[in-house]
């Protein structure tokens, strides 16, 4: 069984609320409560509200449904956050040499879906079965492997070519010996 809650219009910008929903996302609801009560995050407060929702509609859907739920079985299946509206709230925040900044109050859309369904019959995708794990060989094969000129083959001269004596280089010519002006010692500047 499945029940969704979504916490609307939280203050704070969706990006720094998805740092939060990442921690719990996948996790059994005990475990998740525990990472959000103790999280130093601001929106924190917003998503355990959130999850308590969630679970508090599921044992109301369980209830309707005439089916017993632990809400000790349910886990966190899907979490994502949405931006809000910043429009018509915005605000002026005042600057040096009489110039005024322009400051957005940022708002967010939690939804939290809550699951007590197995996991691994999660991982299903459209009734196909979870991938099977890689054998360890080609795992370790792929993980030798190295990009980039590394991994370029390299050119191999034909021997005839290898075999026949190099050139003497070009003979060095001297360079023109550029004069210096020499500095004045301090005793004949006086």
């Amino acid at each position: 069984m499945e029940a969704t809650a979504s916490a609307k219009y939280l203050r704070g910008s969706a990006q720094k609320a998805r740092l939060v929903v990442d921690m719990i996302r996948g996790k059994d609801v005990n475990k998740a409560l525990a990472v959000l009560r103790f999280a130093n995050k601001r929106a924190a407060l917003g998503i355990e509200k959130c999850v308590r929702s969630a679970i508090a509609n599921a044992n109301e859907a369980a209830e309707k449904a005439n089916v017993s739920i632990d809400p000790d079985d349910l886990w966190v299946k899907a979490a994502y956050v949405d931006r809000g509206p910043t429009k018509n709230r915005r605000r002026v925040r005042s600057a040096p040499q009489g110039r005024a900044y322009r400051e957005q109050r940022h708002f967010c859309h939690v939804t939290i879906l809550l699951s007590n369904d197995d996991r691994e019959a999660a991982k299903e995708v459209k009734g196909k079965p979870a991938p099977a794990a890689k054998p360890a060989k080609l795992a370790e094969s792929k993980s030798r492997k190295r990009g980039g000129a590394v991994a370029a083959p390299r050119v191999r001269r034909p021997k005839a070519e290898a075999k026949a004596p190099a050139e003497a280089p070009p003979e060095k010519t001297e360079k023109k010996a550029t004069k210096r002006r020499a500095k004045p010692k301090a005793s004949e500047e006086k």
